[in-house]
């Protein structure tokens, strides 16, 4: 990939305005590599912005086929990324070339998931009540429903996922099949992979007949509060921080015209070892709930952070087989030094706390992540304490021993909302403790069972969110075909005449999609 130029793009074109450059950098070995990519100006971000708001009234009134086919190009171009593109990925963010080709091959599976989306047409949400213009006392005006793209919308690279959540990553991939044009915050920390992307949905938008300014994207720090606040953007969709992701909420809240942001930030993801699973298979699960902890050096959103159990002799061999799992793991690079730093932050943090033990991990030192088991005493998270809420980004779990089913109630009560919670169960187990279901239902967005929550598959059913500060919205998802959602808005039509109408609440149901008419489902022509 000799050809990246470090430029912007916007409006279908390469801009470079700015004298700043920043450096992107091998993740391995901090050193430079030959990429220098120019710090957007003010005036970049809003000509990105503005590309992005041209370019909405054309691509929301395509055809449904026509934006599936974007889509579906843009998931060729990635599969078409070839070895120097894997190459440079591994380079810039120290993950394997294995790691990187079953990403791009998600990445691209969830533009053609998208794409069948478009296709099939449950999105557009049509619901149609036809006039009733002889009921008493008043007759009722014939109304259809139907959702459109709210706007341009501005998408925040993830450092974790460098494809699958980044520049044509899920957000992305939402927005334009909602009909939504991409202004896109590439991550500082993998800028040379923001920029093959992106030249792929280029070649993709052009080959398809794209507005220009349907995908753009800029570089820099302190761009994407530009962006949030640019009057011409009308959502966001962010991966990342707390901090980052609350920022964002607060800046957007403020504007004269608020907008939603839709922002995935901090989980510590809960596991719940109950104890006939631990008689059974204590040594097994042990195993493997190292193993999802030290995934991938624990840098995914999933990774539990937290394992709850009750105090037995069952439960006090676990925790020794588990520390003897974590004492065996080598240290891992991570994604960056920044990474590496909070890493390092958050357990001086834990180890230094009143009423949490360090039970197993070598000490941390040097440019790698060694994996930590800590034991944090249940009375901290009585009391609310906050350090034990907070994630620690990296290859680290916490174990909170409680006496018996009521504090484990309290326990799950105290904490905040997260993307998963999990229980390790049998049968016996699911009939004891079958009050906990309705308690994790109201904190997390994907209930486990028998699982490990570091895989989030992409589909239909999946819930990739949950309760603050999990998200910042429950209502919805940032993976699998509801995310579309987010990005949309529903419009309702009062006696339209039919030529006026959107195709799908036209009488002839021209797309053949199925319709709520009169409140039944409908695939007919009225």
């Amino acid at each position: 990939m000799t050809d990246i130029l470090g430029q912007h793009f916007i409006a279908g074109g390469r801009s470079a305005a700015g004298d700043v450059t920043l450096q992107s950098l091998d993740a391995h070995t901090g050193e430079a590599l030959p990429y220098r990519f120019f710090q957007a100006t003010d005036a970049e971000a809003d000509a990105a912005a503005q590309a992005a708001a041209d370019a909405y009234p054309v691509f929301r009134n395509l055809s449904p086929l026509r934006r599936a086919e974007f889509l579906e190009a843009i998931a060729d171009q990635i599969d078409a990324l070839g070895d120097d593109f894997i190459a440079i990925v591994c380079r810039e963010t120290a993950l394997p070339a294995a790691r990187i080709q079953g990403e791009r091959g998600r990445t691209s599976g969830q533009m053609r998931l998208f794409a069948k989306v478009l296709r099939r047409g449950d999105f557009h949400g049509a619901r149609i009540d036809l006039a009733l213009p002889d009921r008493q006392p008043l007759p009722r005006p014939d109304l259809r429903q139907t959702r459109i793209g709210v706007g341009p919308v501005a998408v925040f690279g993830a450092s974790n996922f460098p494809l699958a959540f980044s520049t044509a990553g899920g957000d992305t991939a939402a927005a334009l099949a909602a009909g939504c044009p991409v202004v896109f915050k590439a991550h500082s920390g993998h800028m040379a992979t923001a920029d093959g992307v992106a030249r792929a949905i280029i070649r993709a938008a052009e080959a398809t007949g794209m507005p220009a300014g349907v995908f753009n994207m800029i570089y820099g720090g302190g761009v994407g509060a530009r962006l949030v606040k640019h009057p011409a953007i009308c959502a966001v969709g962010f991966t990342g921080s707390l901090a980052g992701g609350r920022a964002l909420c607060d800046m957007a809240a403020a504007r004269p015209r608020p907008i939603p942001v839709f922002a995935e930030m901090s989980s510590i993801n809960p596991m719940i070892v109950l104890p006939q699973a631990l008689t059974e298979r204590g040594e097994k699960i042990a195993v493997e709930l190292g193993a999802s902890v030290v995934l991938g050096a624990g840098q995914f959103c999933t990774n539990p952070g937290m394992v709850l159990g009750i105090a037995s002799p069952e439960f006090s061999a676990f925790l020794d087989k588990l520390g003897q799992f974590i004492d065996a793991q080598p240290a891992q690079t991570l994604l960056n030094a920044g990474g590496l730093h909070s890493y390092c932050r958050g357990l001086t943090a834990l180890g230094s706390a009143e009423g949490i033990t360090h039970l197993a991990g070598r000490e941390q030192t040097g440019n790698q992540a060694h994996p930590q088991l800590f034991q944090a005493d249940v009375s901290l998270l009585r009391k609310g304490n906050e350090l034990l809420q907070e994630e620690v980004f990296g290859p680290t779990t916490v174990v909170v021993q409680v006496r018996d089913k009521a504090e484990l109630e309290q326990v799950l009560a105290s904490l905040d909302g997260q993307l998963t919670a999990t229980l390790i169960a049998e049968p016996a187990d699911l009939e004891q403790f079958a009050s906990l279901v309705p308690l994790l239902e109201q904190k997390a967005g994907r209930l486990l069972l028998n699982g490990y929550p570091t895989g989030v598959e992409v589909c239909d059913a999946m819930v990739h969110g949950g309760p603050y500060p999990a998200t910042s919205d429950a209502r919805g998802t940032s993976v699998g075909t509801l995310a579309i959602d987010r990005f949309l808005r529903p419009v309702c039509y009062q006696n339209y005449p039919d030529a006026l109408l959107p195709d799908a609440l036209k009488n002839a149901n021209p797309l053949g999609i199925s319709r709520l008419v009169n409140g039944v489902a409908s695939t007919e022509a009225l």
